[in-house]
This record gives structure tokens, C-alpha cells and sequence, in this order.
């Protein structure tokens, strides 16, 4: 009977564009699940999206959409979730979505549950808010005043809502960090006891009433379920626990592996524990928090502009080259420095170089030399020479090797490995000179077939481990060397000698061709800017003025920095705003402009904004109006857009613009 492993990526929130960092959690996670079905696991391979939370509503209403639809373009559209693990080849499992109907029933049970045991309660959140994490957080965490995780800047909050009790949990907590191997890798453990833990662990708000889109709290009306006992219960609720979807729970649960985001650490290792020791539920039995693939020094973000498209990088490179990138760069616990030179660079070196090599040379020599099948009893020779034993002594327990750095959720130090043994191999063809064996097959054909039959008995062993990594290159690969299914398995791996003697060899395609690195970053620049200009929505552009304007006329008009000291609607009116401005001269100067159908009002208080000073008053709605704020219009898919001119907050107010 195979042994379960249950292994996931944490559910991704719904984004406009996911990037090259998305992928490289679930990348590493497919690679470890595929392994694992090669070890002869039962594996359970688990990812989904995280759907609901103020965010999401925002967006769909500024779309025009409801949030379900918003979130079904995102996972289900062209180009979204689905769409992109489909390219990357991702083997997953199961697929959950938090709006699911399953997954909302039992989350209605759970928090009711821990309710019921005394662990959530009702009270009154007043403090720091990030919207783009959906995260809470004390004075003291803030980081410069923003977002510890983002770095945005972040809002007071002040509702009803439930909490959960998580300074109950504080001291378990911290002995299963302290005490086990739960959290990996170790770094992560000092980091989560001393900044959050010892501090003083202060009980989580898990219920909102200034939104709508999550998952109704059944006993009270109003209240929604907090995002992160809404996400992190997924993990459960994807088995069958509190639903009759699915029945795996018993099998699967508790998880393997968590493999997550560093960034998300401290729910996984702090809150996810303490919930579900208030359920009564089995802990899983690891997190590991990976590092971020960052980009000029900081990690990947759609709001910082700095991502990276993995769908251009897969239709340049191919799928199975991202893939390997990815595994074979960066130590998996580590933040790594993403760089399309060094793409090219590890899929020339790597690839090009050395797999490709070995393939390529070994094929092309068999069918130039034997007619692409080697002699019966080629297997052995008489008289092994040290580089004979040195190369088939690496090929045979590299299997040991590759599986301890595998276990040890190093997959880059497994791939390191098994490219060693591929590096000896091409030494191994210098070392034995087929091509000077060749010139005499009368005298050398036996030991010249012996020497190609363990270049490619290497190669076989190589591309079983690395099949977790490059599924459909591996697959070719067999294919040109002969190696029929039941030579591709696990257990064969630790058997030299395993690839039949008389195997049909076939030089096929070239499964790496080397890059031109200047010809290839001039493409990628120039499909990356393609792919910016498709994006960006249709504009109308108001037509320019056919009158010109003397330049002593337009001299005339003093434009001006104000500072927004206080905005507020006008009351009788849906288009005015009345803000109250500091000019630079010690008096403030009201304006009224029409953009309340673009502008909240709280929103621009602090601004900096560029205005005309110098119009003669006229009243609006029966108040005074002291110049005009500048702003830029255009019309996007037929409906007119505003945006004011907002300047750096360093200009003082009243500096003069010219």
C-alpha cells in the first residue's frame, strides 16, 4: 500500500498579473509532489485562490462587475490562474476556490466551532490596517509607520468584529517552534518568536463589518469572515473536513508540507497552529517558508511595475527551461536575484552545455558508429579503466544522494548533484576518445560500445531524478535513448545497468539549443513592451486647441503648489468638492472643483496639488471659489476619466510653477 504525502502551496489571492514569483512556490511544490509519486507515494498536491476580502469588492466595483465575476476572470479567464499552472505544467491534485460552496459551508461551521469553544468573542478592533495584505496590525509593528510586509501605507480601523483568542495559544505555540522541526528552515523560527511571539502574541481580529464579499458569520448577520481563517482553512476543508465534498481528510491530514511565501510565515507558522488546536485537529507536520525572487534588489510586485511575465519567458525559452531555472538558481530557502541574463546564462551552461551535450554526443556516436543499436553483452568489460568505475561508482549512488537533498526540501542541492554526474560523463567522453576507438572497429568495437553504453545508462539514471523538474524534456529524452517505461522508474535508478544493452537509439531533436544572449535580450525587451502597449486600455485624447495662445497671455496665469489642508462634498451637490487650501501665504484659499464623481474626499487631505490663483472669484452653489485645481482628462472605453496633477510632497506650498 503506498504512504500518503500531502504537500500544498499556500491559495493565491486573485491578481491582474501574476508574475515569476507566483510561479516559483508552485513550481517547487510540483516538483516535490512529483518526486514524490516517482518515490511511490500517494501524493495529494493541493493549490486554489483566495477569493474574498475588501480588496476584491473594491476592484469589481471599480470594473463595473460583481466580485464573483472579477474573481472568475481572474482564475477561469484567458490568461488567469488556471490558464498559467496549465503552461507551467503544474500536477496538481485539487484545485480549491474559497468561494466555493463546500469551502463556505464548513467555514461557517469552523468559526462557529471555535466560537462555541470559547476562543472567538465579540469585540471592537480600533488600530492599523493594510488593505492590499488585508492584514491588522499594532503601532509597534508598523514599520516607519507602513506595512511591515509592503511597505504601503496603511489606515485607521475601527469596527465590531470577533476575535480569536490567540494569546491563549501563545506559549504551545512558541514550544512548537522552539521544540520541533515544524518550521523550516530553522532561520524562520527566531524570526517569528522575537518579533512576534515574545513581544506579546495579541489576540486576532477574524470578523469584518465594513465589507461584504467573504464568508457570512451564519449567527450573526453582518459580520464576514476574516480572510485568514477563511484561507487557511482551505487546507482542511479541500480533504472533506466539516463537508461532504470530498472524504480524504483521514488519509491526507495533517499535511507533509506547507511550502509558502516568507512573507506569509506568520500565519502559517503562528495563527493556522493556534486555530486549529482550538479545533482539536492534528498540527501538519512542516511549513517551510521559501525566500522571494526579487528584481533590482526588491521583491516582484505588479504595484512596484517590476514583474516578470512568465508566459513570455515560457514561449522564449520553453516551459521545462523556466522550470529548471527556477529549482536550479535558487536555494529554495533563500531570496534569490532574478535576472533574464542569468536565465539565459543557466539554460546555455547547464542545459546547452552539458545535458544537451551529453545527449546529443552520445545518440549522434551510437547511430554513426552501430547503426543506432549497440552489441549484445556491451554491458561489461574485461578491464575497466579508473574513469570506468569512477563514472558508473557517481551514476550509482547518486539516487542516495539526489533523495537526501530532496527530503531536505533542497531541490537546487539535489539538481547540483545530478549535474555533477552529467559534468563527469562529458569528461568521461574526453577522457575515453570514442571517436580514436572508432578508427579501428575491429579491434575497438566492443569497448567503444561499452563506453557508450554507459554514457547512456548515465543519462538514463539523470533523467529519471530530473523528471520532477522537466517532465516532457525527460520524456523525449527516454525516447532517444532507448529507454523503454519500466527502465524509467524509481527503483531503477539505484540499478546500474538497467538500460537494455540493445536499446534502439535515436538522435532526435536538439532538446536545449544554445541561446544568442544578445539577440535574446533584445526580444524579450521588445515583447515585454508589446505586451505593456496590449495592456494598457484605448484612450481618447481630447483634441488639441486650434487657437493659439500669445505667450504674455499664458505668462499671466499664476499656477501655484497648494497643499489640501481639508476636503469635503458640497452639500446639495454629487459633482463638488470644497477644499480648503494652504497657498503659502499664511491664509487659506478655498476652491470648488467638479470631481467628486472621481475623487472620495478623505482620500486628498495631505495632497499636493497644482491650482491657478490668480482667476477672479465666482460662486459655486453659493460659495466662493478662489482659482481652479489643474487636472489631466481623457476617455477610456467611452467614459471620460479626470485626474488632478498631484506634485511631490517636498514642494512647499505656494511655490510657483514655471
Amino acid at each position: 500500500m503506498k504512504k500518503p504525502f500531502y504537500i500544498t502551496t499556500p491559495i493565491y489571492y486573485p491578481s491582474d498579473k501574476l508574475h515569476i514569483g507566483h510561479t516559483y512556490c508552485t513550481v517547487a511544490t510540483d516538483a516535490m509532489a512529483r518526486y514524490k509519486r516517482l518515490a511511490g507515494y500517494d501524493v495529494m498536491f493541493l493549490t486554489g485562490t483566495d477569493e474574498h476580502g475588501q480588496k476584491i469588492e473594491t476592484k469589481a466595483k471599480e470594473a463595473g462587475v460583481t466580485p464573483q465575476q472579477f474573481v472568475d476572470n481572474i482564475v477561469e479567464g484567458e490568461g488567469g490562474i488556471l490558464d498559467l499552472w496549465k503552461l507551467m505544467n503544474i500536477s496538481n491534485d485539487r484545485f480549491i476556490r474559497t468561494t466555493d460552496d463546500y469551502h463556505v459551508s464548513a467555514i461557517q461551521k469552523i468559526f462557529k466551532k471555535m466560537y462555541e469553544n470559547g476562543d472567538i468573542y465579540k469585540g471592537s478592533y480600533k488600530g492599523k490596517y493594510c488593505t492590499p495584505c488585508e492584514s491588522f496590525w499594532t503601532e509597534s509593528q508598523l514599520k516607519d509607520g507602513c506595512c511591515p510586509d509592503c511597505g504601503r501605507p496603511v489606515v485607521d480601523a475601527e469596527e465590531e468584529a470577533y476575535f480569536f483568542r490567540l494569546s491563549k495559544y501563545a506559549d504551545k505555540v512558541q514550544d512548537l517552534l522552539e521544540n520541533t522541526d515544524f518550521l523550516q528552515p530553522r532561520s524562520r523560527v527566531n524570526e517569528m518568536v522575537n518579533n512576534f511571539i515574545k513581544p506579546g502574541l495579541e489576540d486576532l481580529c477574524v470578523s469584518r463589518t465594513s465589507f461584504t464579499w467573504g464568508v457570512p458569520v451564519d449567527f450573526d448577520p453582518g459580520h464576514v469572515v476574516y480572510v485568514w481563517v477563511d484561507a487557511l482553512s482551505n487546507y482542511i476543508t479541500a480533504l472533506g473536513y466539516d463537508n461532504d465534498k470530498y472524504d480524504d481528510y483521514s488519509k491526507f491530514w495533517p499535511a507533509d508540507y506547507h511550502f509558502v511565501g516568507k512573507e506569509i510565515v506568520r500565519f502559517h507558522s503562528i495563527i493556522w497552529p493556534a486555530m486549529l488546536m482550538s479545533l482539536g485537529e492534528p498540527l501538519p507536520k512542516h511549513v517551510f517558508g521559501h525566500g522571494w525572487l526579487l528584481l533590482d534588489g526588491g521583491k516582484m510586485s505588479k504595484s512596484k511595475g517590476n514583474v516578470v511575465d512568465p508566459y513570455i519567458l515560457a514561449e522564449k525559452f520553453g516551459v521545462d527551461a523556466l522550470r529548471f531555472f527556477l529549482m536550479r538558481t535558487f536555494p529554495f530557502g533563500s531570496d534569490g536575484n532574478f535576472s533574464n541574463e542569468l536565465l539565459i546564462q543557466t539554460i546555455n551552461v547547464d542545459l546547452a552545455n552539458d545535458l544537451g551535450n551529453l545527449v546529443s554526443r552520445t545518440t549522434a556516436m551510437v547511430g554513426k558508429y552501430f547503426g543506432g543499436t549497440l552489441p549484445a553483452g556491451c554491458k561489461d568489460w574485461s578491464a575497466p579503466e579508473s574513469f570506468d568505475t569512477d563514472l558508473i561508482s557517481m551514476a550509482s549512488a547518486l539516487r542516495g544522494v539526489y533523495e537526501a537533498q530532496m527530503e531536505s526540501c533542497a531541490p537546487h542541492n539535489a539538481l547540483a548533484e545530478t549535474f555533477r554526474v552529467i559534468q563527469r560523463a562529458n569528461k568521461y567522453i574526453d577522457e575515453t576518445a570514442p571517436w580514436a576507438l572508432a578508427k579501428d572497429m575491429e579491434a575497438n568495437g566492443q569497448r567503444l560500445a561499452h563506453v557508450l553504453y554507459n554514457l547512456l545508462e548515465t543519462t538514463r539514471i539523470c533523467g529519471i531524478l530530473l523528471s520532477p523538474f522537466m517532465p516532457e524534456s525527460m520524456e523525449k529524452l527516454f525516447v532517444q535513448i532507448g529507454a523503454a517505461a519500466e527502465m524509467q522508474t524509481w527503483d531503477s535508478a539505484a540499478v546500474w545497468g538497467t538500460l537494455s544493452d540493445t536499446a534502439a537509439v535515436t538522435k532526435g531533436e536538439n532538446l536545449f539549443p544554445r541561446i544568442d544572449m544578445e539577440k535574446a535580450l533584445a526580444e524579450l525587451e521588445a515583447a515585454a513592451e508589446a505586451a505593456k502597449k496590449a495592456a494598457m486600455p484605448a484612450l481618447e485624447i481630447e483634441p488639441y486647441a486650434a487657437e493659439n495662445v500669445d505667450f504674455d497671455t499664458f505668462c499671466k496665469s499664476d499656477f501655484r503648489a497648494v497643499k489640501v489642508k481639508a476636503c469635503e462634498n458640497v452639500k446639495k451637490s454629487e459633482k463638488l468638492l470644497k477644499f480648503t487650501l494652504d497657498d503659502g501665504t499664511g491664509k487659506d484659499r478655498q476652491i470648488l472643483s467638479g470631481i467628486a464623481k472621481y475623487y472620495k474626499a478623505e482620500e486628498l487631505v495631505g495632497k499636493t496639488l497644482l491650482a491657478i490663483v490668480n482667476l477672479p472669484p465666482r460662486k459655486m452653489m453659493g460659495q466662493e471659489s478662489c482659482g481652479m485645481l489643474i487636472s489631466a482628462v481623457h476617455t477610456e472605453k467611452g467614459e471620460e476619466k479626470l485626474n488632478l496633477v498631484m506634485l511631490d510632497d517636498k514642494i512647499p506650498a505656494g511655490a510657483k510653477m514655471c
